[in-house]
């Protein structure tokens, strides 16, 4: 089992304004995305022993590539997980990229492909491509990204690049890992042929079950394996009590007119795991359990990973090790205040999961 912690590059705080920074631009934050503040954040995950931190990517977020560079220098362990968009920089410019990246950062990158769920905002970026038609580029982007990284000059010709003699002048000797997120039957497809570990939200455990399932069978079939990661709100403290009444805090902080609108926002994606996150709770703010342990709230005001997972210390590790079992093999957590809450999931919950407590 790997965990992983987020890094929080539109702000941070402990109530329901930090919950959303990343969806509402208008929100000023409790503690500003500085480069001092995240770098505090990073070091936290570091100490507390995550492997590595996600940074999101976005219209609403900073360039991650720039703010993960930065942080990079006031860490010494801690990887950075950076997200991008495939279509938005060609394919051999990443790879010159991450090369950059390596070096500067001592090889601590690893790759975070987001393909786009939402076409309001891909069409603000200049993007005007379809749902699959936009997987398609990532599946060719993917291609010659891994190509580029061996050294050996390629040609290519695709529907979406046109290369001659491309690729690196010289192997990437830290092939950065590749993780990526997708539901649909086109986003499956890409995680069979190329990435290292596919991520799914959290979804009751059922669900999952029935992902892990898929995308490993999609990965065997082409010859390959494949890992599969967990990315999964946290709140939890010493008694199930406790966190429980910070949930419910969480929510009553949560104005019916930003809930309404976020889910207005949400229905126009044409993204197969932001739908599944929506119908979980349907913009309703009753019954938000809809798992044992499993909370649905946060995705009433945030896109994407909209779930919780809720309880004691050990009731949390728990859920973590029945994910386990169903066959996910990396964790990516997060919590409000993120700086507080690395150490306080670091040093509560991720010790009862290693090896010798399993």
């Amino acid at each position: 089992m790997r965990f992983h912690w987020f890094l929080p590059t539109t702000g941070d705080g402990s109530g329901v304004r930090a919950a959303i920074m990343d969806t509402d631009r208008g929100l000023s934050s409790d503690r500003p995305a500085s480069v001092r503040y995240l770098s505090q954040v990073a070091r936290a995950a570091e100490d507390a022993g995550f492997e590595a931190v996600l940074t999101p990517v976005g219209a609403g977020c900073p360039d991650p590539w720039i703010v993960c560079s930065a942080v990079a220098q006031h860490t010494e362990r801690v990887k950075m997980l950076v997200a991008f968009r495939p279509g938005f920089a060609l394919p051999t410019l990443l790879a010159q990229q991450a090369q950059a990246f390596q070096e500067v950062s001592g090889g601590r990158l690893a790759l975070n492909v987001v393909t786009g769920g939402d076409p309001v905002e891909q069409r603000s970026y200049g993007d005007f491509l379809d749902h699959d038609a936009r997987y398609a580029r990532t599946d060719e982007f993917l291609d010659v990204l891994k190509r580029s990284f061996t050294g050996v000059p390629f040609d290519h010709a695709g529907e979406h690049y046109r290369i001659e003699g491309g690729g690196l002048r010289e192997p990437l000797e830290q092939v950065p890992e590749l993780y990526f997120g997708g539901s649909s039957p086109a986003a499956e497809r890409v995680a069979a042929r190329h990435v290292d570990t596919a991520l799914t939200w959290g979804e009751p455990p059922s669900a999952v079950a029935g992902k892990v399932a898929r995308l490993k069978e999609g990965a065997a079939a082409l010859g390959r394996t494949l890992r599969v990661g967990l990315r999964v709100h946290v709140i939890a403290r010493d008694t199930s009590a406790e966190a429980w009444a910070a949930a419910d805090r969480l929510l009553a902080g949560m104005d019916p007119a930003r809930i309404e609108a976020a889910q207005r926002r949400f229905a126009r994606y044409d993204s197969v795991a932001q739908r599944a996150m929506t119908e979980l709770h349907g913009g309703d703010t009753r019954d938000l359990e809809i798992s044992p342990g499993l909370w649905a709230g946060v995705g009433l005001v945030r896109e994407g990973s909209g779930t919780a997972l809720v309880g004691s210390y050990e009731e949390v590790a728990g859920l973590l090790r029945e994910y386990a079992e169903l066959g996910i093999e990396e964790f990516i957590l997060s919590g409000w205040p993120h700086l507080e809450e690395a150490y306080r999931v670091g040093e509560n919950i991720v010790p009862r999961l290693a090896p010798a407590a399993v």
